[in-house]
């Protein structure tokens, strides 16, 4: 992580800055808001700022958004009362740090407020294929794609890759192509000249610039206007950038990673993205699964957000209830790792008893988890099917087995199509066909059951 540190550095400033070094962050410093604003527009680039409670917080944080720079920042100060710290986190403070400084509290603000302490959490076999994958190609130059649902950690998959290749000691930069309305997001990643457009006072170095020798990570890159997909070719193809307004191109050397939540070729044939670009972005492809692809990872995450919580909220670490991992177990987490993560924070504050129980686990709408879900695709749910369609399969032929596996997978989803057709991996409309071969064969098919859709 790179820390900006702001303010004259006394004694407990200078201990706090020592302590933020050796809990890996890497510092730069300058005296004054003006210098801050200056240094982040020449692309020194930070992923954190600390700043003197007594200098004008609000202040800096206004010059910034006017260069269009959004920095996250922590207040700190030496004695400095409740109001003088609630006054900074009225100007825009995320955190304050009373000074003098404790490592543990510095350690713990930095990784919550920088939000890049993610680790890698892999127990599950399919999400070890990736991570094996992963591990194969990191140490290149390729441009990678990387792709899934929103919330299954494509961004963590990103930073496991810089980590593990030959440019981790460099910066990581993460450009959110969604969250950046499009008439902005061209100077935001390629920079521009003082005067290019109105409310330019300075030239402003772009990601690519800041960038320059680590990895650039394109995250939801779909969202990108066409115009400037074609800009992004340019840079990929040739390795340099021009910026908004600027007479030369300026020469980069980054390593390419993008995300996507969408079906990137079936928006090129909706001719909303280009196909080249999509050749050049997908050297390697990896396919982050969904949550419910890989329960075997559901326990271990939870634990690592209880531990995570407890110690961010100050309260004791305590165990899941037997109950809480089994209904952990069955809920499908649509929401994907976000979600789970979310729900776990949720139970940390809400359990009070020895152990954090069912009762505590609750959804975005404040529901409890399900007491039992028969459609729910989990480790348990699939192996049972596959154990019901193997029964006998030798001396069969493939279409024989095919029916088996079909037939037994539907009688364990109660006759559900939708959640038959997902657990098999195949389209509702090839398994619809496949039904309506079997029946017209005379093969009795399961039917749905009460309370259970056809589908």
């Amino acid at each position: 992580m790179r820390l900006l540190v702001v303010g004259r550095l006394n004694g407990q400033l200078s201990s706090a800055v020592k302590m933020a070094m050796s809990a890996g962050a890497k510092v730069s410093h300058v005296e004054s808001i003006e210098a801050a604003t200056h240094a982040l527009r020449a692309g020194q680039g930070a992923d954190l700022m600390m700043v003197d409670y007594e200098l004008d917080i609000g202040a800096l944080i206004a010059a910034n958004e006017a260069e269009r720079i959004r920095v996250p920042i922590v207040a700190c100060g030496v004695g400095a009362d409740a109001a003088g710290a609630a006054a900074a986190i009225r100007a825009g403070a995320k955190e304050f740090i009373p000074l003098p400084p404790d490592a543990e509290l510095i350690a713990s603000v930095l990784a919550a407020v920088s939000d890049d302490n993610r680790p890698m959490i892999v127990t599950d076999q399919v999400m070890k294929s990736v991570i094996a994958l992963a591990d194969q190609v990191a140490p290149s130059d390729a441009s990678i794609l990387i792709t899934g649902e929103s919330g299954v950690g494509k961004e963590v998959i990103a930073r496991y890759l810089h980590q593990k290749s030959r440019r981790a000691n460099r910066p990581f930069i993460s450009v959110n192509c969604a969250a950046i309305p499009e008439n902005l997001l061209e100077s935001e990643l390629f920079g521009h000249e003082k005067g290019a457009f109105t409310g330019a006072v300075a030239r402003r170095i772009g990601k690519f610039e800041e960038a320059n020798g680590g990895t650039l990570l394109l995250d939801e890159i779909s969202e990108m206007d066409a115009r400037l997909q074609a800009k992004l070719l340019r840079a990929i193809q040739e390795r340099e950038i021009d910026r908004v307004g600027g007479t030369k191109p300026v020469r980069v050397d980054i390593r390419i990673l993008a995300t996507s939540n969408r079906d990137l070729v079936q928006a090129v044939k909706d001719g909303i993205f280009r196909e080249d670009l999509l050749y050049r972005l997908n050297v390697v492809n990896l396919r982050v699964p969904a949550l419910r692809e890989r329960p075997g990872d559901v326990l271990a995450l939870a634990e690592h957000f209880v531990k995570k919580y407890s110690i961010a909220n100050g309260v004791a670490d305590r165990p899941l209830s037997a109950e809480a991992r089994r209904r952990l177990g069955i809920h499908r987490w649509p929401g994907n790792v976000r979600e789970l993560e979310n729900a776990m924070h949720r139970a940390v504050l809400l359990s009070s008893g020895p152990e954090i129980d069912e009762a505590a686990i609750r959804l975005p709408d404040g529901q409890p988890l399900a007491a039992a879900d028969p459609f729910a695709r989990t480790a348990q749910a699939a192996s049972l099917a596959a154990e019901g369609a193997s029964r006998n399969f030798v001396g069969q032929t493939v279409s024989a087995m095919e029916q088996q596996l079909i037939i037994d997978t539907l009688e364990h989803c109660l006759g559900n199509r939708t959640h038959a057709a997902n657990i098999l991996g195949i389209s509702i409309r090839t398994l619809r066909n496949k039904l309506k071969e079997y029946t017209e064969a005379g093969v009795s098919v399961p039917a749905p059951q009460m309370g259970a859709s056809a589908a």
